[in-house]
């Protein structure tokens, strides 16, 4: 049976992006274009891939299976081509990044414009999403996680700060008409505003002073999903509705204008910056080598002459 793999890519573009037009956006084709490859694939197959209907396009069990087992094979495919990278004189490519909301905002900021303008024969695509998943089924070469929450089997490099605190903040009014906690316990009785995971999982709220470390499950008037909707919980905390807990960086620009105040300070808890890891049982794709080689020599001092460290 010959299959046509620019059909193979068409399915895994619409089916990675969960509709036509998404994966027309992401692969740089048309939906019409997209839509003729994948059903004369599934022709060719004689098994219908994605149900299709006017709001939706799902992949159908066979669809799902080709999809699970094409994302490895497709991988590796573009890693042996990549090889006669190495014969030009400058990297050229795709890389393409799975991180979470918080890397785009915070850590990518600091890096992407001084890369690109490095290597201008290779184009980024970034994916920003706060569920775990593999980046080789995802069709990408690299994500950014931090240490707890790395895959088995990867190799991590250092990128970012390399350390990184939790802070609590709430608009002055609001700490005006409410009291100002002193002790975390003292959360128990204010507004708290909260994130939840895609997965459905609710951090708790952890704090650290001399050794000792409070937990606090405390509510509050709204619950946000963590990384897309993050932004309206802070503009809530601005608005006097909360006491907002947050990465410090991201609330750092609101301290410093007086829009939040800090809350607990002392209590803040110190935790190791992100990694960008990778799969360590396949080449390294040249964009993918040279984006690790610009981290180590551009990022911060505590990053030059990190180490490629391998997971356990």
């Amino acid at each position: 049976m010959k299959i046509d793999l620019n059909d193979l890519h068409a399915f895994m573009a619409v089916a990675r992006a969960g509709g036509f037009r998404d994966g027309a956006r992401a692969s740089g084709a048309s939906p019409s274009g997209l839509s003729e490859a994948v059903s004369r694939l599934e022709t060719r197959l004689g098994v219908r891939l994605l149900n299709r209907t006017t709001r939706s396009v799902a992949a159908t069990e066979a669809g799902e299976r080709l999809f699970e087992r094409l994302g490895p094979v497709m991988s590796e495919m573009e890693a042996a081509l990549d090889v006669v990278n190495g014969f030009r004189d400058r990297p050229a490519g795709t890389l393409r990044l799975n991180v979470p909301v918080s890397a785009a905002r915070l850590v990518l900021p600091a890096i992407v414009p001084g890369f690109l303008a490095a290597f201008p024969d290779i184009r980024l695509e970034v994916i920003a999403e706060d569920s775990f998943v593999d980046v080789l089924a995802a069709g990408c070469d690299a994500g950014i996680r931090y240490d707890e929450r790395l895959e088995q089997d990867m190799i991590a490099v250092p990128i970012g700060p390399r350390m990184q605190r939790f802070a609590a903040g709430a608009a002055p009014a609001y700490l005006d008409r409410r009291g100002r906690p002193e002790h975390p316990r003292d959360l128990l009785h204010h507004a708290c505003l909260h994130g939840r995971f895609s997965s459905g999982a609710m951090p708790a709220w952890e704090f650290e002073r001399d050794g000792e470390i409070v937990t606090v499950d405390a509510t509050g008037p709204l619950l946000v999903s963590v990384g897309t909707a993050t932004d309206l919980a802070v503009e809530a905390a601005i608005a006097g509705t909360g006491i907002i807990f947050l990465f410090e960086d991201w609330l750092r620009p609101y301290f410093q204008s007086g829009a939040l105040e800090p809350v607990l300070e002392p209590w803040w808890q110190r935790f190791s910056g992100p990694f960008l890891y990778y799969p360590g049982r396949r080449l390294v794709p040249a964009p993918l080598r040279a984006f690790i080689d610009f981290i180590k020599t551009s990022g911060p001092r505590s990053l030059a002459g990190a180490e490629d460290r391998p997971l356990r």
